[in-house]
Formats: structure tokens, sequence, C-alpha cells
């Protein structure tokens, strides 16, 4: 039985050369290949996929939203994170939505297919870069140790927020793309700064660049 997979990669050439190269994989079956998040969460609805791959830094819709969404709506679609970026936060941010693995951008393919095949197999799956800074037991995956940084004390949602305050965009405009309420995203916002200790947006958002929460 073939594994069905949705790739999710807003740089052309990384999903087709993927799509392409598992075209060639008999027991892999590409359903859809997208470049931003939302279209992800779309196409994961629509196909109901065995694995999802998501890289993280995609215009539009935060990733990890989607990646949270994904999991609500497709009970039996598992994620896999695929991103050239590896910092503690977004491996936070991948267990708290229950990714089953994240990967380097530098694994070579046929590593990725075997994470494909495993996650599928209901085994986890992560770069040793990533797995140097987990703890795998009978409890499950966890970090290693809690994050240094002040990021650190937020939500994953929260952190979401965050890395749309340090894209620019306004109260009403993350509301709109997090498909929540304009005073649901106040309240997250103030309780940000509160959490930071940080008075106003500009300060907020120079914390989310200097944080590197803007990367893309």
């Amino acid at each position: 039985m073939s594994i069905t997979v949705i790739l999710a990669d807003d740089h052309a050439m990384v999903r087709e050369s993927l799509a392409s190269y598992l075209a060639h994989t008999p027991d892999i079956h590409v359903l859809a290949v997208v470049g931003c998040a939302e279209d992800a969460l779309h196409a994961a609805v629509q196909h109901q996929p065995g694995v999802v791959l998501l890289d993280i830094d995609m215009p539009g819709m935060e990733a990890f939203d989607a990646a949270r969404r994904i999991r609500a709506l497709c009970r039996n679609t598992r994620l896999v994170i695929l991103s050239a970026f590896f910092h503690d936060r977004y491996i936070e941010q991948a267990l708290a939505v229950g990714a089953s693995g994240y990967l380097t951008k530098a694994e070579p393919m046929q590593n990725i297919i075997r994470a494909i095949r495993d996650v599928a197999a209901g085994v986890a799956c992560f770069s040793p870069e990533v797995r140097a800074r987990l703890v795998i037991d009978g409890a499950g995956v966890s970090m290693a140790a809690p994050g240094a940084t002040r990021a650190a004390r937020l939500s994953a949602r929260e952190l979401e927020v965050m890395r749309y305050v340090a894209r620019g965009l306004s109260n009403k405009e993350i509301a709109a793309t997090m498909h929540l309420a304009c005073r649901t995203v106040d309240h997250h916002i103030a309780r940000i700064m509160q959490r930071l200790d940080i008075h106003g947006r500009v300060g907020l958002a120079r914390f989310a660049v200097r944080e590197g929460l803007a990367e893309a």
C-alpha cells in the first residue's frame, strides 16, 4: 500500500526536486505540491494524506498554525517539518503541534524518504542536529532542556502571533490570517508584552526580529 504525501515549500526548486525524486519511489504517492501553509492545510483537508512534509518559513499563514489545524482536521495524517532552521523554539513548536518528525534540508534525499516511511509507520524521525536537543523515552519526545531565551516564555500560539508581528502585519491582518477574532489577537499581544516586559508594538516588533522570528 503506497504512502500518500503532500509537499509544502515556498521554494519551487526544492519542492519540485523532491516531488520528482518521490515520483520514482514506488511506495510513495505525492497527492499535491504547494507553496504556502494555507494551501497545505486545504490540500490536507481535501486529500487526507498519510504524511504532510511542511516547510516552516513560507508566506501567508504561519506554518505551525496550519500544522495545528491539520492535526485537528486530519486525524490519520502525520506531520514532518522540513526546514533549513532548527532553533530550539522551532523544535518546541513542532513538538507542541504534534509533529512526528523534524528534518533539516541538509538531509540527503534518501534520508527524507526513509523518514517518510518511518513516520507513516508510526516511528518518530529527527535529523541528528534536532535529535541532539531531545529526550526520547517511554514518556514520549521532549526538549532536553528548556529554552534559554526570553522567547521561550511564550506559548506556541503566542510565538505564531510574534512571527506575524515580525513580518509587519497589523493586529487586524493577524486576526484574518489566523482566523481569530481581533479581540483575541489584542489579548495575545497584551499578554506577550506583559510576559516579555515590552511596552509598545515597535519594541515588540524589534524583539521579534532580533529573535529571528522574521526569518524567511
